[in-house]
């Protein structure tokens, strides 16, 4: 399931936004990028997404910032007196002109922002104000992801309604009866025995008879009604139910398979196909249910 949220919170000069995303996954996936100094938290971050949710794939963004003049600046005096010694040999060497100090001080690894030093009562507090606006954001998340989860339980009852009805006309079409696949093989029986050619008619009998056993499409059927109201269980008891609804959304597929190939009947088939279809969409929707 999709979603987005973002939570803003401040401690002790320190401001920061918390970006949470949600997208379909089979399992459970966190990616977290935190800002400098707290990467300790990330256990924490990843916990309590597994506290909220089952499935899918969360990506997790920290931005601080620290309020104006209460940064403190440290300069790399390393790096600035190599960079002297070279602007040195370029005046002697090249005649070049002489960089401004400002210039030189803009040069990457040569001025950085650094952090306050914290000790650890401070550095806990810190940590837990931010794990509590983290919270704010998941909860906001998960608010989303319900709203979508009605949306689709909606659908996914529209999809059942349509599979019931399909297997209704599966249950009515009257090549899924044994008499008239008998009644029809028989003909063919008794079309080939006028040819007067071929295996002994007992032989046949029994062939035919073996035909008819395996045309029978009425355990497939049975099966598809069971798993209806299996999806409908589901769906009426909530909770977590992506992965059993994915399972029995195979099982669908299964059904309808064996029911296509035993079709002798191009209704039957077509009913099938159709079957097929709506199971497919279910199958889609079931990936985006946790």
């Amino acid at each position: 399931m999709t979603g987005f949220a973002r939570a803003a919170g401040s401690h002790d000069g320190l401001t920061w936004t918390w970006e949470v995303k949600s997208v379909n996954g089979r399992g459970l996936d966190v990616r977290s990028r935190l800002a400098n100094g707290f990467e300790a938290i990330e256990i924490d971050v990843r916990k309590a997404v597994s506290n909220r949710f089952q499935r899918g794939n969360f990506s997790v963004n920290l931005q601080v910032a620290r309020a104006v003049g209460d940064t403190p600046v440290q300069i790399n005096w390393a790096i600035l007196e190599q960079l002297r010694d070279v602007v040195s040999r370029l005046e002697h060497d090249f005649g070049a002109v002489s960089p401004s100090v400002d210039g030189l001080l803009g040069l990457r690894g040569v001025m950085e922002l650094g952090e306050a030093e914290l000790d650890d009562e401070a550095r806990a507090a810190r940590d837990a104000a931010a794990l509590e606006t983290f919270a704010t954001a998941l909860d906001d998340l998960l608010a989303m992801r319900q709203g979508e989860g009605r949306h689709l339980a909606d659908l996914l009852e529209e999809q059942m309604t349509r599979i019931e009805t399909l297997v209704g006309d599966a249950e009515r079409n009257a090549a899924t009866q044994p008499e008239a696949i008998r009644e029809r093989l028989q003909r063919q029986l008794d079309a080939v025995l006028a040819e007067g050619t071929g295996p002994p008619e007992e032989r046949i009998a029994q062939e035919v008879a073996l035909l008819a056993t395996k045309a029978d499409v009425r355990e497939e059927l049975d099966r598809l009604r069971g798993h209806i109201a299996a999806v409908r269980e589901l769906l009426a008891a909530g909770g977590v139910i992506g992965r059993r609804l994915d399972f029995l959304a195979q099982e669908f597929n299964r059904e309808a398979n064996t029911l296509c190939s035993k079709s002798q009947d191009a209704a039957l088939t077509n009913i099938g196909l159709e079957l097929k279809t709506v199971i497919d969409q279910l199958r889609e929707q079931a990936q985006n249910i946790e």
